[in-house]
C-alpha cells in the first residue's frame, strides 16, 4: 500500500510513531511495517524491565525486536524460536534467580549483551540501538526512558515486582494498585520526544493500558509532547467484546477502577481536545464507544495473521486522515 500523508505530498514516506508494549504491540508493528517503506518508530515501555541473575532484562523491547526480526517464538508468544534452556536449568541448580522465570539460552545472550553495554557506560537507548542493529527491523526501537523504572504491584501485605505478580501468580492475587519505582526522577529520552514532535501520526498500540501504555504516559515529558504534537493520535482498543485480547490486562484495569470494555478504556485515555490522549479510537465491530471530542471507528481488531494486522494498521492510519 502507498499512503498519502496529510503533509509531505503523495507517495512520501509517512513518519509513524507507535507507543507500544510487548507482544500485542509487536504484532501491531508487524502490520504497520508491512504497509510500505515508511519511517516507523516504536516508543517502548520499560516498566516490565528488571535486573535478574546479574543481567538487565527488557521484555517489551526484546519481544518487539524478535518479532520484527522474524526470530520470535510464535507458539509461546514470547522469547526466541528454537530455544534451549540449559543455562536456566543450571541456575536453578545453584539456587540463583527465580525458578519460575525461565529464560532461554538465546534470550540470555541478548540480556548479557545489553548488560555488558550498560556496564560499559552506554545508555539503554544506545545499547538498544547497538543490539537492534543486528537485524534489519524496518523500524527504530526507542525506550521511552533511559532511567530504570520498574513496576511493582501493591497487594495485601506489601508489594510484588510486576513480573512475579504477572508470571508467577498469573495476576491471581488481587492488585490494589501499581507503583512505578523511579518514575518521578525519570525523563523521556530526547529521541522519543523528537519522534513525537516530528511525527505525521502517533498510534497507540493495543497494549496493556495500565502497565504498558500507562507507564509510557507516566514518564515526565511524554504527555506534554503528545499534547503539543501536530500529529493526530489514534488508539487501538485492547478490549474486544468486553474481554482482553491477550494476557491479564483486565486484572490491571480492575485495580485502577476501570471496567474491561472499549468504552471504559476510551474514557480512561480521553479525548485530546479535552485534555486527554486521543483524537481517534478504533473499536472492534462487536463493540461501541462514545466519548465527547473523540472520533470512534468500528473496524475488525483481531490480528490473526500479517494480513489482518496490516488491515488494522491501515485502518488506524485512515482514522488519522491518511488516505490510500
Amino acid at each position: 500500500m502507498v499512503l498519502s500523508p496529510l503533509r509531505g505530498g503523495y507517495g512520501c514516506p509517512v513518519k509513524i510513531v507507535v507507543l507500544s508494549g510487548g507482544v500485542g504491540g509487536a504484532r501491531f508493528l508487524l502490520g504497520v511495517r508491512s504497509l510500505g517503506s515508511h519511517d516507523v518508530t516504536a516508543i517502548v515501555n520499560v516498566g516490565d524491565d528488571m535486573w535478574l541473575t546479574g543481567v538487565r532484562i527488557a521484555p517489551d523491547l526484546d519481544s518487539i525486536m524478535y518479532a520484527l526480526a522474524g526470530v520470535n517464538d510464535t507458539e509461546r508468544g514470547w522469547g526466541r524460536a528454537g530455544e534451549s534452556e540449559r543455562v536456566s536449568a543450571e541456575l536453578r541448580e545453584y539456587g540463583v534467580g527465580w525458578p519460575w522465570f525461565t529464560l532461554g539460552d538465546l534470550d540470555l545472550g541478548t540480556h548479557i549483551a545489553r548488560s555488558s553495554l550498560l556496564r560499559d557506560g552506554l545508555t539503554l537507548s544506545e545499547a538498544t540501538a547497538r543490539i537492534t542493529s543486528r537485524w534489519d527491523l524496518g523500524a527504530t526501537l526507542i525506550p521511552v526512558t533511559d532511567s530504570e523504572v520498574e513496576t511493582f504491584v501493591s497487594v495485601e501485605g506489601g508489594e510484588l515486582h510486576f513480573q512475579e505478580w504477572w508470571t508467577r501468580h498469573r495476576a491471581s492475587i488481587p492488585a490494589l494498585g501499581f507503583v512505578q519505582r523511579g518514575l518521578e526522577t525519570s525523563r523521556a529520552t530526547d529521541a522519543a520526544l523528537a519522534a513525537i514532535a516530528d511525527a505525521d501520526v502517533v498510534l497507540v498500540a493495543p497494549s496493556n493500558p495500565v502497565v504498558s501504555i500507562g507507564t509510557i504516559l507516566g514518564i515526565p515529558g511524554i504527555r506534554e509532547a503528545l499534547a503539543t504534537t501536530g500529529a493526530p493520535v489514534v488508539g487501538v482498543s485492547p478490549i474486544i467484546a468486553g474481554a482482553v485480547v491477550r494476557g491479564m490486562a483486565d486484572a490491571c484495569l480492575t485495580a485502577i477502577g476501570v471496567e474491561t470494555s472499549a468504552q471504559a478504556v476510551a474514557e480512561h485515555y480521553g479525548a485530546r481536545s479535552r485534555g486527554g490522549l486521543l483524537d481517534a479510537w478504533l473499536v472492534d465491530t462487536s463493540d461501541t464507544a462514545s466519548v465527547d471530542g473523540l472520533l470512534v471507528k468500528q473496524v475488525p481488531l483481531w490480528m490473526t495473521d500479517l494480513d489482518t494486522s496490516a488491515r488494522l494498521a491501515f485502518d488506524a492510519l485512515t482514522a488519522a486522515g491518511l488516505e490510500s
